[in-house]
């Protein structure tokens, strides 16, 4: 069965999700990744989140400093948490310091509704606030004059100098797998970033976006599929499932062992290679991985991926 009718890149391109504490983690960090030849690096966000978390975008400058290659990745940013003006002003910097190698991941979050509570912003209202701002930041960005006439964002006349590198500044991809939020990529969204679904999900959800710009009247001339895969090489797959659901159980505050045991990628190499090429099939042409297991297997497991998954792709 073909992929859905979006205009997807041929080659698979493959990245890593971490974070860097500081500027030697960075520096090593971005030396591993382009060593064993990643194509992206990608960071998480979250204000209050049940383990400790940096800011994304000031990791990523951090990276920026060490990498002449890797494409750098919010995955994903919390938009709705934040004004539009002021993220777009950070957003057009990053993308001069890391050289228009950026993608700027967006989504809703709420799985943590005290981090909205504590920004004041109304967690029921993270999907609209969402659909308004991602113009908006598109623009700014691109230097426009721009004004905000919207429910959430309203503000005068303003223009944001430097604007990107980029003509058409970073590519927004957008996260989230519900019918709003698919609905809301094919409308606005250059790419999607998903993260807990299946191979057969990832396809449906393709299907919608493409059938969402469709009735948007958009014809995107390209657009990205990415998806967040957690994913542990181990001897066995069970192995691998108990050190996955341990490691996403404390990241989330819950018992995870079910959801890990179905949307992972888990056990030997071919066992890991199969599940890439399902998502392949579908559609995906961007995965990131997500090392789930103790932190100290983080540049063992990279290694093991490069030389022993990565050549059965």
């Amino acid at each position: 069965m073909s992929p859905p009718a979006l205009p997807l890149d041929d080659r698979l391109r493959v990245g890593f999700i971490s974070s860097v504490a500081n500027p030697a983690a960075a520096r090593d960090t971005a030396a591993l990744a382009e060593r064993l030849g990643f194509d992206s690096m990608w960071v998480g966000d979250h204000v209050a989140f049940a383990i400790p978390i940096l800011d994304p975008l000031l990791q990523l400058a951090q990276l920026a400093a060490f990498s002449t290659r890797l494409q750098l990745c919010t995955g994903v940013y919390l938009l709705p948490l934040r004004h539009p003006v002021p993220t777009a002003k950070q957003i057009a910097t990053l993308d001069h310091l890391c050289e228009g190698r950026l993608i700027f991941g967006v989504g809703v979050g709420g799985e943590f509704p005290g981090e909205y509570a504590a920004c004041g912003v109304d967690v029921k209202e993270r999907g609209p606030r969402l659909g308004e701002a991602i113009p908006l930041v598109r623009a700014l960005v691109r230097g426009e004059a721009v004004t905000g006439k919207g429910r959430f964002y309203p503000f005068p006349e303003t223009r944001l100098l430097p604007p990107s590198p980029r003509p058409e500044g970073p590519p927004i991809w957008c996260g989230g797998r519900s019918p709003a939020a698919l609905e809301r990529m094919g409308r606005l969204a250059d790419g999607w970033i998903s993260y807990v679904v299946t191979p057969d999900m990832y396809r449906a959800g393709l299907e919608q976006i493409a059938s969402a710009a469709e009735r948007a009247q958009r014809t995107p001339e390209s657009f990205g599929t990415g998806h967040l895969l957690f994913m542990r090489l181990d001897d066995s797959r069970e192995a691998a499932l108990d050190a996955a659901s341990d490691h996403l159980s404390k990241r989330y505050a819950m018992d995870f062992r079910r959801a890990a045991d179905r949307y992972s990628a888990l056990g030997r190499p071919e066992d890991v290679a199969e599940k890439i090429h399902a998502f392949r099939e579908a559609g995906l042409r961007h995965v990131v991985l997500d090392l789930v297991g103790p932190m100290r297997d983080r540049d063992d497991q990279l290694e093991r991926f490069a030389s022993e998954v990565r050549p059965l792709l």
